[in-house]
């Protein structure tokens, strides 16, 4: 009898500050799948509606169809049959039932594609990302520009009526330009 063949599954994660195209990365990948005729199932979190609700939307316009679910369990339900490639935006957003869900996903020979900040606005790690970042095989960390200076923006400043905000403001708080800037290390401020 030959031997059965196996599908390789991986993970792959996407992570920068707001604003270095993460999400643009995730469409582009994701429409290569679907150029290649892979079966493809996007998902965002139901919090994330700046865009569309219905769409993973970058900043500059690109988007693709998503689900959105309020946690990673509900993804479940339509992963039959089982796609080639799941992608999944802004995951820092997500519970950390999307540990094991990406976890089993590669394990059966899935594609996972991952995007979401690496770091929340005060310069610390940010949800599940930290262990999604330890257990993929392939990560790709982004950078945008620092409007301040120019460098290299590795976080994400959140601006309060223009200033930076408060360490102990909520860490959720979804929102744009108008809440968020780009920053390098030097210049990224949170007030104690």
């Amino acid at each position: 009898m030959p031997p059965t063949l196996h599908r390789q599954g991986w993970i792959e994660v996407i992570a920068g500050p707001m604003f270095s195209g993460k999400s643009e990365e995730l469409i582009r990948r994701v429409r290569r799948a679907l150029i290649a005729r892979q079966r493809v199932a996007v998902f965002k979190p139901r919090l994330d509606d700046r865009y569309h609700p219905r769409h993973v939307v970058s900043h500059d316009g690109e988007r693709v169809e998503a689900i959105p679910v309020a946690q990673a369990a509900e993804m479940a339900a339509y992963l039959a049959p089982l796609p080639q490639v799941v992608a999944v935006d802004e995951v820092q957003f997500l519970d950390r039932g999307l540990v094991p869900l990406a976890e089993g996903l590669a394990q059966e020979g899935v594609r996972v594609i991952l995007a979401g900040l690496d770091l929340d606005f005060r310069g610390e790690p940010f949800g599940v990302m930290p262990e999604l970042l330890a257990r993929a095989e392939f990560v790709e960390k982004l950078t945008a520009i620092c409007p301040r200076c120019g460098a290299s923006a590795t976080r994400t400043q959140r601006l309060v009526d223009g200033r930076p905000a408060r360490y102990s403001d909520p860490v959720i708080l979804v929102g744009a330009e108008e809440r968020y800037e780009p920053r390098c290390r030097a210049c990224h401020q949170v007030v104690y």
